[in-house]
């Protein structure tokens, strides 16, 4: 298989030459006043020293007031490292990389200022430091190669090849390629130090130590064999230094047409499956190493065991406000079985940071999970934790999200864990009963807190403590049901772990409390009813003045009527005052005469407006609903109804939840009629009570008709009183409207000599008006 290769433009470009825009910084300044060749270039070093000493004035006080200023970290560092000022320079370095991660190319300027300062074994731990924890932020494999060639080069015992020394110097070639050996352009840079490195050594052993030198070659050849089993560029360059080198140890490899021959089967298949994913993935890294593409595109990493925690904390100092790296980076220290102090330091770190009060909530349980694990199945060669560490921490976080997290279910959660564990791990009792006591006080309206709390006595087999707990909430009120369902969630109780008596006792206890919520209940539907029955009126009256509006004209029926009530002449005179008695006469034919089609007519347009809009609302109030049900589950009750034009289910306002009631409006009176037979039957669960919703039969229009018959009774005096009387008083279908507002058929004047209260015999039956003559006839026989 033959080795796709980088184009060579391609492979000038590093993973950290560009490094978000930063440059080499210039080296120290050379300090010698015989630097200064004439007045006037000390006067323009002068003039450059004054400005730069304003920049660092203004860069001071911005960094006093915004600390997280990244720009102006980098140009104060780059400044004080001009004016070569070191103890200013140490102290913003290491005010920078408390809040950022510094770039490679500040760790590695970093490290040669303190290098070029310091000379003598004594400096070497602490520049070996710098590397570390520049190795550590960022992937870089130029910082790697530093740190490498600074070891070899400054550490006495690895300069004398000692076998202390030896040791010391591969842990870091081993660590480096664990860190970037995989990085496919770079890698390869890594593996051939290596070499070199056991190669040196291989070359200072002593020629009569066979065994030593023998241990070295295979050495040496086990980096090659691991070297070739992996993706990188420049593979088959690789593949023929180590033929070339196999050679020079003495091995006669057999020459072929392929590169693979001569060598053994194992290093040849490792081999080919390497080249495979290199030439799987050679065009992606092209266009990494050519296009201009965002830090997130190029990350690029193979990441295995303890790895993983070094790039999570790398991504928890660059993104430190997202509370599921913080997660994360826990779960990925216990895994690598970190020590108590280090995971409780990042536990601690993460509670500074900027988040919302779930990842807070969430941070506090992953901790608490760790806590838990490590006690309950501890690790061998580890040290057991105490359990007040566990109780510590959820006491520290029951003080925090108490304040923002009342009666919710995340303080429930936190609580119902506590209990559990001092229940089960602790084997503590009464701390368990103090811990939902303490939630108690917090969430006293809560229910779930306090079933929570009696389910535990209950599984415990405590039914005292349970049944004190039923009598201490029974009477509380709580949203929605929730009253209701604790009372028979006591009856329950008491049916499977109670005697006879404590049934008794607990229904003595349970039924007016029932009762009570039951009529509270009551008059909520009715106060809902009467907002209602307001709320339509209201409607009526918005379009009758809608109707009121419309100009007379269009009203034939009304131009009649105000034709006909023109007042006439009498008498030949113009006359404003109108005899009620004539109108009457003229306009109504007696009884029995032929009827007068048009005059029913003009009766029925004549017939308000609000009665029509009361015969129109056809609409059924139902309550006692399922708090469950939705307007989904009352459209297919009425399914066998139909007719059903709108449904309103009520919801509390607070609570959004749903109140047991709604309005259903129906296309016409027959569907409501068969739609309020439906009453008293049956949905999930609950009978519903279906009534019609009647505006017009309000408490209102009942009030206004007991004032008008007060007032009639007031002004006609006895007389009224006895028609009003006798209204109240029919009973059958014949039924004959008398009054001076009549306007069906005529008053009948009565014979003198009769009386109103005398009845009426069949005989007698309709007594006909009588005329003037006749009235005169009566007089004189009287």
């Amino acid at each position: 298989m033959e080795e796709v290769t980088l184009s060579p433009q391609s492979k000038t470009l590093t993973s950290e030459d560009d490094n978000n825009g930063d440059q080499p910084m210039p080296d120290l300044p050379d300090q010698d006043p015989s630097s200064s060749d004439s007045d006037s270039d000390s006067g323009s070093e002068d003039g450059d020293q004054a400005q730069k000493n304003l920049q660092l004035q203004t860069l001071e006080a911005e960094l006093s007031t915004n600390p997280g200023n990244y720009d102006a970290h980098v140009q104060y560092i780059k400044i004080l490292r001009q004016i070569a000022d070191i103890e200013k320079l140490r102290q913003a370095r290491e005010a920078m990389n408390e809040l950022f991660p510094l770039t490679p190319s500040m760790w590695q300027d970093w490290a040669k200022d303190e290098a070029s300062l310091s000379t003598g074994s004594d400096a070497f731990p602490a520049i070996e430091k710098l590397y570390e924890r520049g190795v550590f932020e960022y992937l870089s494999i130029s910082l790697w190669r530093d740190y490498l060639d600074f070891v070899q080069e400054n550490d006495p015992s690895v300069r004398e090849c000692s076998p202390a020394g030896i040791l010391k110097a591969r842990d870091p070639f081993e660590r480096a390629l664990t860190a970037a050996g995989l990085h496919v352009s770079e890698g390869s840079k890594l593996w051939e130090a290596y070499r070199k490195f056991e190669q040196a050594i291989f070359d200072a052993t002593d020629e009569t130590d066979n065994q030593a030198r023998d241990k070295q070659i295979q050495r040496i050849r086990t980096i090659f064999h691991r070297q070739l089993s992996v993706p990188h560029v420049n593979m088959r360059s690789t593949l023929l230094d180590y033929k070339a080198w196999e050679v020079e140890q003495g091995n006669i490899l057999n020459a072929g047409s392929s590169d693979l021959d001569g060598i053994s089967s194992h290093v040849a298949s490792a081999y080919k499956k390497a080249l495979e994913m290199y030439n799987a993935r050679v065009h992606l890294e092209e266009q990494i190493c050519r296009q201009d593409m965002s830090d997130s595109e190029k990350l690029q990493h193979f990441m295995v065991g303890s790895i993983i925690t070094n790039v999570y904390s790398r991504a928890v100092k660059n993104c430190p406000c997202v509370g599921e790296l913080w997660v994360r980076y826990l779960l990925s220290l216990e895994r690598g079985h970190a020590s108590e102090k280090e995971i409780a330091a990042v536990f601690e770190k993460s509670l500074q940071c900027i988040l919302t009060l779930d990842e807070f909530l969430d941070l506090y349980l992953t901790r608490i999970d760790g806590l838990r694990r490590r006690i309950s199945c501890p690790v061998e060669g580890e040290s057991v934790l105490d359990y007040s560490l566990i109780r510590e921490t959820f006491q520290n976080a029951s003080e925090y999200f108490s304040q923002y997290l009342k009666n919710t279910d995340g303080l429930l959660r936190l609580h119902a864990y506590w209990a559990r564990l001092e229940l089960n791990l602790r084997k503590d009792l009464q701390a368990a009963r103090g811990v939902w006591e303490s939630l108690l006080k917090i969430c006293g309206s809560m229910l779930e807190a306090w079933q929570g709390y009696i389910t535990m006595e209950a599984d415990l087999g405590h039914v005292s403590e349970a049944r004190s707990l039923y009598r201490r909430c029974y009477s509380k009120r709580f949203p929605g049901t929730g009253s209701e369902d604790i009372c028979y969630s006591w009856l329950r109780f008491e049916r499977e772990f109670g005697s006879l008596d404590d049934f008794d006792r607990a229904v003595q206890k349970v039924t007016p409390r029932l009762e009570e919520l039951q009529l509270f209940r009551s008059q909520q539907e009715s106060k809902l009813t009467e907002e209602g029955e307001n709320s339509s009126k209201k409607n009526v009256r918005d379009k009758r003045k809608q109707v009121s509006e419309i100009p007379d004209e269009h009203y034939p029926a009304k131009r009649q009527k105000d034709a006909s009530q023109k007042p006439k002449k009498a008498h030949g005179k113009d006359s404003d005052v109108l005899n009620p008695g004539e109108q009457t006469v003229e306009k109504i034919k007696p009884k029995g005469d032929k009827p007068d089609i048009q005059n029913e007519q003009r009766m029925k347009e004549r017939v308000p407006e609000k009665t029509k809009a009361y015969a129109d609302q056809c609409t059924a109030f139902v309550s006692n609903i399922n708090l469950k049900a939705n307007d989904e589950h009352l459209r297919q009750f009425f399914s066998d109804v139909g007719g059903v034009v709108a449904i309103r289910l009520l919801h509390d306002k607070f609570s959004g939840k749903s109140r047991g009631l709604a309005y259903v409006d129906f296309s016409d009176d027959a569907h409501l009629v068969a739609a309020v037979a439906k009453n008293k039957q049956m949905l999930l669960g609950k009978k519903l009570s279906i009534a019609r919703s009647d505006p017009k039969h309000g408490k209102k229009e009942h009030a206004r008709g007991s004032e008008s018959r007060e007032s009639a009774e007031t002004s006609n005096g006895p007389r009224a009183h006895q028609a009003l009387q006798s209204s109240h008083n029919r009973g059958s279908d014949n039924v004959q409207l008398r009054g001076r507002n009549t306007f069906a058929i005529p008053r009948n004047v009565l014979a003198l000599g009769q009386t109103a209260n005398k009845p009426k015999t069949e005989e007698q039956g309709e007594e006909k008006p009588k005329s003037n003559d006749e009235f005169r006839n009566m007089f004189l026989k009287g």
